[in-house]
């Protein structure tokens, strides 16, 4: 073991004098890309064999007790392995990369690498309500840091190769190149230069290659286009696009609201029973809302609703046409509680898939509720593929991720121009409600997203200690003014803070303020340190974001401001000390 250490030391060595950085870096994206692709296939290959065995327990016209059971059996086990064997939090996968990213550091823990994948497939093969490819862009990125890690690349590479990750996940799981990059691009908002987009690529086309040669080359889903797209059904995709851009609201902030909802419930175990009877009660009721929901998604894709209706008490309606609507209504209102349930009762999943299922069907609506008018006719399937381009660039606030991953999925690049009207519209209506996307509203609120707007991201990337001083001349509220003098005779600041003997500000001495007397000594004994303090224009918290310090320097048109921990001083604030480390990233953030 030692000796085959010290041979990969030696590599290393040879490989920094060998090998630029720059090539290394691609030449790991191709593993990067070849180990997503595998994970991929065995996540897939789990949820299809679980999927498999329930379908073929029950005959369509039956009511399937298994959907009672199975979730709260795929929970129990998913939370059990998470609170037992990983004992770490792997929920919410791409806000996890997001906040990697957001430190700089791009680093992910090693369990990463394979925890979700494990957890995930127990989730979804039992039938949670939520997707597989946030817990397998997790397990992407997980594999680019550790690679990188392990390699000794720098920071920088590091998040490259996160983002390598993620766009191979992708590219892996649902056989779209295209689509993984623009998915690490658009939503993990990484900058586009062409040092970054070769890496992306490559590991894209590495995950595509693998999987088109350990799974076939057929799309996703089948979709054959018996009615092209033509402009006089423009106005409908645009109606259709606005319809998505408020589902889209309604799933973000449904979700939010749920999952605070839960939050409020301190028990794990109180949690698991809530949302796994949850998520039971609404699969029996409503079985399209078992797993992924990608079989409802070829249903619809197939123009076949009917099939849809399998396995629940609407079987029996199934041909009268307000039964079938309510049906399909339902599904898309009620997704959101049960991919909320499985999520925050310990299973492992992401929206993705909930949000192809939700578009899916409300495109489809649309159409049906269309054609029943008799005003005019338009393809129920055309409408359902544009439907999910438009929620998930809704819901993800993604719509060139949303457009190519329909085409990309289906092979519906005939109705590209549909698909973009829809998601575009989709986007524009959503963002004058929600300016995050679901997966970025935590981050948010923290104030650690980063942006593509440039001034934003520098701010988000500098933290508070950075810019702290700590080393200023503190000064007693009791010295005299002649004490205070020979303080500032030892120092070259401006400006000192006055604390009491509880090590709390309670003033400031400003050179400004006191220079018409400090040199007069017949004062010296005459004046103290709390005749001549003032208070501070306001006081920063360790806590403030970059954002919220640069407003209170705007607001207040100082120079220094003090910073207080629980009303404890800590130090101080400079603007200069601000726009030094701001030029330094912007310098690391312009290196190529």
């Amino acid at each position: 073991m030692h000796n085959l250490q010290h041979r990969f030391q030696q590599f290393l060595v040879w490989r920094e004098h060998a090998i630029s950085a720059r090539y290394f870096t691609m030449i790991l994206s191709i593993f990067v890309g070849l180990f997503c692709a595998l994970a991929a296939h065995v996540l897939k290959s789990i949820i299809e064999y679980l999927h498999e065995v329930a379908k073929n327990a029950v005959e369509a016209s039956d009511v399937n007790y298994l959907f009672f059971v199975m979730p709260i059996v795929g929970i129990f086990l998913a939370s059990t392995f998470v609170r037992y064997i990983v004992k770490d939090d792997i929920s919410h996968g791409v806000t996890k990369i997001l906040y990697a990213i957001s430190q700089r550091k791009a680093v992910i823990k090693a369990h990463n690498m394979w925890s979700s994948l494990v957890a995930s497939s127990l989730t979804i093969g039992f039938g949670g309500s939520v997707g597989a490819e946030a817990p397998i862009v997790l397990t992407g990125s997980a594999i680019g840091s550790n690679l990188g890690k392990a390699f000794r690349m720098d920071r920088k590479t590091l998040m490259l190769l996160v983002g390598c990750g993620a766009s191979a996940a992708v590219a892996g799981i649902f056989k779209a190149p295209i689509t993984g990059v623009l998915f690490t691009l658009e939503v993990l908002l990484l900058d586009l230069t062409m040092s970054t987009i070769i890496p992306l690529l490559i590991s894209s086309i590495t995950a595509s290659v693998v999987t088109y040669f350990l799974s076939g080359s057929d799309f996703m889903f089948g979709f054959t286009i018996n009615d092209p797209f033509t402009p006089s059904r423009t106005p409908f995709y645009i109606v259709l696009g606005v319809l998505c851009g408020f589902i889209s609201l309604y799933f973000t902030r449904g979700m939010t609201k749920l999952e605070a909802s839960f939050g409020t419930v301190q028990s794990p175990t109180h949690k698991m029973v809530i949302g796994g009877i949850m998520l039971s009660v609404l699969i029996f009721l409503l079985p399209p809302l078992y797993g992924e929901g990608y079989t409802t998604i070829t249903a619809l894709l197939d123009n076949d609703a009917v099939r849809v209706t399998e396995n629940s008490a609407f079987y029996q309606f199934r041909d009268h046409f307000w039964m079938l609507f309510l049906f399909l209504g339902l599904l898309v209102m009620l997704k959101i509680f049960a991919s909320a349930a499985t999520n925050c009762a310990g299973g492992t999943g992401g929206i993705f898939a909930p949000s192809l299922f939700v578009g899916c069907i409300t495109g489809y609506l649309m159409a049906m509720l269309v054609n029943y008018t008799q005003w005019v006719r338009i393809p129920e399937k055309n409408f359902a593929l544009a439907g999910m381009a438009g929620v998930m660039a809704g819901v993800m606030h993604a719509p060139l991720t949303g457009t190519f991953l329909i085409a990309e999925l289906t092979g519906g690049y005939g109705l590209f121009v549909s698909l973009m009207i829809t998601a575009t519209v989709a986007y524009m209506t959503i963002i004058a409600f929600e300016p995050h996307s679901l997966y970025a509203q935590r981050l948010a609120l923290k104030g650690e997203l980063l942006t593509h707007h440039k001034d934003k991201t520098v701010l988000t990337l500098l933290k508070m200690d950075d810019v702290i001083e700590r080393d200023l001349q503190k000064l007693r509220p009791d010295m005299y003014l002649e004490e205070l003098v020979k303080v500032i005779s030892r120092t070259n600041r401006n400006i000192y803070p006055v604390l009491n003997k509880k090590g709390q500000l309670i003033g400031i001495i400003t050179l400004d303020e006191i220079r018409n007397v400090m040199f007069r000594p017949e004062l010296y004994t005459k004046f103290q340190v709390s005749d001549l303090m003032t208070a501070p224009p306001t006081i920063l918290s360790i806590h403030d974001s970059m954002e919220s310090v640069m407003k209170k320097f705007e607001d207040t048109q100082a120079w220094d401001l003090p910073v207080v921990e629980n009303n404890n001083y800590v130090g101080f604030v400079s603007k200069a000390k601000i726009f030094n480390e701001y030029r330094n990233i912007i310098v690391q953030l312009s290196e190529e």
